[in-house]
């Protein structure tokens, strides 16, 4: 499943600068609002579920995600949740921010009601206690699934399971309040001749969900 945030080996993006350890939290004050006005959204919306907010700003469009810059994204991504739960009406940002500009723009009509999501995590956290024992050991061959919520680079290849880490809650359904379905945490180790074609002294881990392997 292609998504928007994986550029993992994607040409077209130019090196990866190093960051400047002088570099501010927030390089503009706006970036501190969106910031706040985000993390207020995710609290009062979805109940601190990252992985809602994350499933969010994959589902945004290129344009929407890469060319605001981060904070920029993360408004666009606060913006579709609020819409999404019935918040605020489609349209509505964009009316406000063309009356700000000058134009004669209606509101669109309120939404009727919110549409928060019922939903609630059963513990703190992401780490959580299963009862069925890891389907994999160290050691073993497993192939990375096709379709998976993983790297495209990684999909179809095959790696060795290097530790087995504890369970997680699976973002797939907690995204969009199904349900945590907590499994078991791989970190699979792969070469790098085996995900590009060459680097054979290069290793590459990756950690992953249980329904995310098969054996291979």
């Amino acid at each position: 499943m292609a998504r928007v945030s994986d550029l993992g080996g994607a040409p077209g993006h130019g090196p990866v600068p190093a960051p400047d350890p002088a570099e501010p939290v927030f390089g503009e004050r706006w970036e501190g609002r969106a910031f706040a006005l985000t993390a207020f959204t995710i609290g009062r919306l979805s109940g601190r579920n990252l992985e809602a907010f994350r499933d969010t700003l994959d589902r945004l469009t290129p344009a929407e995600y890469h060319d605001p810059g981060y904070f920029g994204r993360w408004l666009h991504a606060a913006e579709a949740m609020l819409v999404a739960s019935a918040v605020l009406a489609p349209g509505a940002v964009d009316a406000r921010a063309r009356r700000l500009a000058g134009e004669t723009v209606e509101d669109p009509p309120d939404p009727p009601e919110p549409a928060k999501p019922d939903y609630a995590p059963t513990a703190p956290g992401s780490l959580r206690e299963v009862e069925a024992t890891p389907e994999y050991a160290v050691d073993d061959r497993v192939r990375a699934r096709e379709g998976a919520r993983l790297p495209g680079y990684a999909r179809g290849r095959v790696g060795t399971v290097a530790r087995v880490q504890p369970a997680h809650v699976l973002p797939d359904t907690h995204a969009v309040f199904a349900g945590e379905n907590a499994q078991h945490v791989y970190t699979v180790r792969f070469s790098a001749h085996e995900l590009w074609g060459d680097g054979d002294d290069v290793v590459v881990t990756l950690e992953l969900f249980e329904t995310y392997l098969e054996r291979a």
